[in-house]
This record gives C-alpha cells, structure tokens and sequence, in this order.
C-alpha cells in the first residue's frame, strides 16, 4: 500500500490545470501514485469514460456565440451543447464556450472537425471538452460552427444566449444598420438572402403543398399553377431576408431599408444558430 501522501499545493495544481472537481484530482494523483501527467491522463480518461457512457442523452441545452475578428472581416458562430440549463447558465461553462470561439475566430478553421483539432491550451479542444465532460457529469458537444467573410461583418447575440446570427454585407455598413439586420435574422428566421437563394427542393416542397391546399378547397384545376405560384410569391416574402417586411417600419423591406441607408448596400450571406 502507497503511503504517498498527496498535498493540497498538488491537488491545486491539478484542478486548475484540468477544471476538475478537488476529490477528483485528489482520486486521480493518488490513482498516479503522484505522477502529474499521468493524473491529466486519468481524468482525461474518465472524461471518456462519461462521454461514451452519456453517448446516448440528448444534449439540447447550451450556448449560441457569434463574434467577429478585429477589422469585421469574418465572423463566426458556435454551439455549445450540454444537457441541462443548469449547466449552461454556469459561469465556468460560459468562459470555456467564449474559449472555443476566441480559438476559432483566431485561427479561421473551415469545418467543425479543424476547429475540435486547434490547440485550447496545450490540449485538443476536443481534448478540452472531454476534460469538462469528466467535470461536469454531462454530455457536451459542438453542434454548429459557421464561419462567413465579407467586406463588413457583424455578430448579434441575443439576450440569454440561445439564438446568434452572423451576418455579411458588400459594403461597410454603418453600425446600426448591420445590427438592425442581424437582429432581423435572429427574429425572423429566413431561409435564405433572396428568392434566388432557395434551393430547388425547398421551391418544389412550397408549391407541392400549394398544390395540395389549393386543390383541397376545390379551385379549378387549371388555376391550380397560377394560384400555386401566388403562395409562391408569398413564402419568397415571408422567408427570404431582402424580401421580409424590415421589423422596425413594415412599409420596408430590408432590401429597401438597407438602400435607403446607403445606394446600393445589401446582405451577400448570413448564418443563423438556435437551441430548439
């Protein structure tokens, strides 16, 4: 039986290396007979250990974070999952969330899988999430990254931090306006920039449906198209950015609020992330 005895200066050490709890580095530099990296490796273990047992749960609460670089050039939008709203409402969960993106906006990765394998501190962020997961009991993962480039970028996060947009613009737009329109997006919902944007499944899905409404309230079939494309028009204005009425003055719409602040002036792309 070891008798080494683990000091309080260690366990220390070891929690704010790691962020785990006191008793678990305590149980991990006795498990490691004092060796220090060997007890990183054993809490990063059971950090494994509980993300393959909790593989199963649902991991629906969390953060939504936008933020952009320095000269608003590229903006870029996270969420990171856990499962309860305890955990995400965590002060501690909240820094390690704004961590993970401060990393994205800094080194531009394009994917999900880039931005898991940049270095968080000397370790993987998937490495990191891993650690919190040992932390914190709870399954955590990224579900969305999105990242856009444009001559002027802007990052709207919304109160509570459960709906984030990023929003690009072909023209440096002035402040207000930008978070005007980004607000537009976190509140509207649109599906794409204007109505050339839709995709081809979405149009065929909206008029499949027309089609069926129309003919289900008896119009004549050969009114059926033209009707069709009317309801068309309608999901364009309804769904579409450019096309919806501008939340602030409904005789606008953000197409002509935008012009009207600067000729010529729009929205070239925009990501929108929420927790269901």
């Amino acid at each position: 039986m070891s008798t080494l005895t683990i000091t309080a200066s260690d366990v220390n050490k070891l929690r704010l290396q790691t962020g785990a709890g006191m008793m678990d580095c305590k149980k991990a530099l006795q498990e490691a007979n004092g060796d220090f990296e060997a007890a990183v490796d054993y809490l990063r273990k059971k950090g494994q250990k509980v993300a393959a047992n909790r593989s199963d749960r649902d991991a629906k609460e969390g953060l939504v974070l936008a933020k952009t670089t320095a000269d608003n050039k590229r903006a870029a939008i996270i969420v990171l999952n856990c499962e309860t709203d305890f955990v995400a409402k965590n002060e501690d969960f909240g820094k390690f969330a704004n961590s993970i993106l401060d990393v994205a906006i800094a080194n531009n990765p394009v994917s999900t899988e880039e931005l898991l394998a940049l270095d968080l501190n000397g370790l993987m962020v998937s490495e990191r999430i891993l650690e919190q997961v040992g932390k914190i009991g709870e399954k955590l993962e990224i579900s969305t990254y999105e990242v856009i480039n444009a001559v002027k970028v802007v990052a709207y996060n919304h109160p509570g931090n459960r709906v984030a947009t990023i929003v690009g613009f072909n023209k440096i737009a002035d402040d207000q306006v930008a978070r005007d329109v980004a607000m537009q997006v976190a509140a509207m919902a649109p599906v794409a920039v204007d109505k050339n944007d839709v995709d081809s499944s979405t149009i065929e899905r909206e008029l499949d449906i027309a089609r069926e409404v129309i003919r289900a309230e008896g119009k004549p079939e050969d009114m059926v198209e033209k009707i069709a494309q009317g309801k068309l028009n309608k999901f364009y204005k309804d769904s579409t950015l450019l096309n919806q009425e501008f939340i602030k003055d409904a005789k606008l719409t953000v197409a002509q609020y935008l012009d009207k602040s600067e000729k010529g002036l729009t929205v070239t792309s925009f990501k929108r992330a929420a927790l269901s």
